[in-house]
């Protein structure tokens, strides 16, 4: 059974993690030279951004280092299913991924809201 991660830092870097493993286990073709390197742009990005958010000088900033880091979740979720398209035999692991980005853009949207200037 897979404890939850609660800390937004360690939970983001564990995804950045699996996407480069996701990568790095397809075939290399034409179709996935293209996919894996859009996945390992937006999946990766998910984390930094965070990082850059934790640091953040201002509530402004946060906010918006915050909605960055809910676009490339929701970014990633495209790309995952484009990849299930052309490996549908990685479906179920593919799957479990997108489950986690389609959490974190619920996370950060929520994040965001929170911000809204009353």
């Amino acid at each position: 059974m897979e404890t939850a991660v609660y800390d937004l830092e360690e939970r983001t870097a564990i995804f950045g993690e699996q996407v480069i493993e996701l990568a790095q286990s397809l075939p290399e073709n034409r179709i996935n030279d293209v996919l894996v390197r859009q996945i390992v742009r937006s999946g990766t990005s998910v984390g930094a951004n965070y990082m850059e958010a934790d640091s953040a000088g201002s509530k402004k900033d946060f906010k918006y280092k915050i909605e960055l880091c809910r676009k490339e979740a929701k970014e990633t979720k495209h790309w995952l299913r484009m990849i299930a398209k052309a490996n549908p035999e990685k479906k179920e692991a593919i799957r479990r991924l997108w489950q986690e980005a389609h959490e974190l853009t619920l996370i950060f949207s929520s994040i965001a809201n929170s911000c809204r200037n009353p």
